[in-house]
């Protein structure tokens, strides 16, 4: 397969899979739209020749479609497949696979295993400031690498296969950054943090390498949540069938097929990084972040700079995760016996909502009509423990036992139908309160901060949903809310009008008053209060959806901004009649929403219809 990044870029444009950009395009603001209107059109992958101000060329929506995704791949994913499905489960995978299949699994794990190869004469020496200086947003902090390989190792004498290769963003300029020094935004719950630790507790700096581009497979690599029995390298050599090749000059690792290799040292103290236009759709905020030494920048002679841009959902890290997801899924029910699905959902930001599908067998002998959740109480918990899921902050399960045959994870309308249609408001509701989140989500009470709510439903159903657009008539709200629609079977949202007003819990008690005595209200299990419904309810359903997702997950925190009807507590558990309401207005504490001018959108469209 591909030696290189411009092998692949090469094979897409033969394949009519990318345009050249012949004009000089704009490092700041400029190419970023480019590429989300490019991923947005569902256009190809984009080779940029002129950057201002560098002399490297670029390109971007490389993995803009599943298309791309698959042909970039199309002779190694089906033994990626075989080989991770071996990986993650050898005792079932020998009790299914035949003898051919098992000679299959077994040669595309020894023949990917990373090889020593390549030297540095293979390389030049550029710096930092000589990379496309690519600044995504208007209040981004400077320029982002965003498509990093980052390379760390638990030590010094660590083997190649104890490397992790991880994905976080890397600040290049802006803030108070040297010009030989660059931020490393690694968020919780990141290998690299353990290798970091161990640094610091040994006493000694830890030796980081940021490789930028190479073949695809690399890149792909270091976004996967690899099992700990397999390396992101091996995974790399798999997928791009072709071995990772490295070699280590002073200490550090270098990846031999990589366009540009950034070596350095994490220093001892912190300094402010970001802001940065982030893929849950808003800013991360300026904070105090580990940052790199770097003692060395190395670049090919003819080196092309991969990026992307990120922002609301979906984009091109959309892509990423559906692709993720397929060749993952085989770990999840190893990792946690009685999972059956497992759903992060995009269009919410990924992490602010899960959906699950899990057992529930504790009790075998029960009737039907008196199952309720116990052990997909013990999966929530499990779940809350297990890899990058551990960051969700809505999780939702439904039991296999209750499936008629059309319970899916990923049908998201489905799946709330089937749990609000199931769910004991007084019993199902279950929080965790001052623990950790994501890193980038700015709703809980400071930076990691916040809570969670596990939402588990079994049994028969409780109530039938509607979607009847006629029965809002009925539906007296108080002053300052106004405009209810329909999201989805049994959804309601409902905007908040009082302009200029900042908003506040009190607010929301004559809102469950006028609920209270609403025909519909069991009818309707879930309200959220958002301040704009107007792109709600047009007809178009995946709009309505993904509106609906994002704008009421990325803006609430469950122990803050959750309310019902009669809400009381029984021995410390919350219990409440419903409608469910949830407060997902923006308050002060939030970020801002992602935005540029329309002299930016105008002019990068005007590139793309000249490309």
């Amino acid at each position: 397969m591909y030696k290189n990044l411009r092998q692949a870029l090469l094979d897409l444009e033969k394949a009519g899979m990318l345009k050249r950009v012949h004009e000089e395009v704009d490092p700041y603001l400029q190419m970023a739209e480019i590429a989300r209107q490019a991923f947005d059109s569902k256009g190809p992958a984009l080779l940029f020749e002129k950057v201002k101000g560098c002399r490297f060329q670029a390109a971007c929506n490389i993995f803009g479609t599943r298309e791309r995704m698959e042909f970039l791949f199309r002779d190694t994913l089906a033994g990626t497949r075989t080989a991770v499905q071996f990986k993650s489960n050898p005792v079932e995978f020998f009790k299914q696979a035949d003898i051919a299949t098992l000679c299959r699994a077994a040669a595309v794990g020894i023949n990917s295993l990373p090889r020593r190869s390549g030297s540095i004469r293979d390389f030049e020496e550029c710096t930092l400031a000589d990379l496309p200086q690519i600044v995504g947003w208007p209040e981004d902090g400077g320029a982002f690498v965003t498509l990093p390989q980052v390379a760390s190792r638990p030590g010094e004498c660590a083997g190649i296969l104890q490397t992790n290769l991880g994905m976080y963003r890397v600040q290049i300029s802006g803030n108070d950054y040297a010009a030989d020094e660059c931020g490393l935004h690694y968020q919780i719950k990141r290998d690299i943090a353990r290798h970091h630790q161990k640094a610091i507790e040994e006493g000694r700096p830890l030796k980081v390498s940021v490789f930028i581009g190479g073949p695809p497979a690399h890149t792909v690599a270091a976004v996967m949540p690899m099992p700990e029995t397999l390396s992101e390298l091996t995974f790399a050599g798999m997928l791009g069938g072709r071995r990772f090749r490295y070699f280590e000059h002073d200490g550090y690792l270098v990846s031999s097929d990589a366009e540009f290799c950034i070596l350095g040292e994490m220093a001892p103290d912190l300094k402010p990084e970001g802001p940065f236009g982030d893929h849950v759709g808003y800013y991360s905020g300026k904070h105090p972040f580990p940052y790199m030494r770097v003692k060395k920048v190395l670049c090919k002679k003819d080196a092309i700079y991969p990026f992307t841009s990120v922002g609301r959902p979906p984009k091109e890290d959309t892509i990423f995760g559906d692709f993720i997801h397929e060749i993952t899924r085989p770990m999840v029910p190893v990792s946690i016996p009685g999972v059956h699905a497992v759903h992060a959902v995009d269009a919410a930001g990924v992490h602010p909502l899960c959906l699950a599908v899990a057992s529930e067998r504790f009790v075998p002998y029960a009737r039907p009509e008196d199952r309720e959740p116990m052990e997909l109480l013990k999966t929530a918990n499990a779940l809350l423990g297990f890899n990058q899921v551990s960051l969700s902050k809505y999780l939702m399960l439904a039991a296999k036992e209750d499936d008629s045959g059309s319970l899916d994870a990923r049908d998201v309308p489905a799946f709330f139908a089937h749990v609000l249609e199931r769910i004991d408001f007084a019993r199902d509701l279950h929080f965790q309160t001052s623990t950790t989140i994501d890193t980038l989500d700015y709703t809980g009470t400071s930076l990691n901060h916040g809570s969670k709510l596990v939402m588990a439903a079994a049994g028969p159903k409780r109530r039938e949903l509607r979607n009847e657009p006629a029965d809002l008539a009925s539906l007296a709200l108080p002053a300052g809310f106004a405009n209810p629609k329909i999201a989805m079977k049994g959804v309601l949202v409902v905007q908040w009008s009082a302009s200029g007003k900042a908003p506040a819990p009190a607010d929301i008690a004559p809102l469950l008053e006028s609920f209270k005595n609403w025909e519909f209200r069991e009818s309707y299990p879930w309200v959220s209060v958002v301040d704009d419904t107007s792109s709600i309810g047009k007809g178009d359903a995946q709009k309505n959806l993904d509106d609906f997702l994002w704008l009421t997950f990325t803006r609430s925190d469950p122990a803050q901004d959750a309310y019902g009807i009669d809400a009381h507590f029984v021995d410390k558990h919350w219990a409440i009649q419903a409608p469910i309401v949830i407060d997902a207005r923006i308050k002060p504490r939030h970020q801002k929403v992602l935005e540029v001018s329309d002299n930016v959108i105008q002019k990068a469209r005007e590139v793309l219809e000249s490309a």
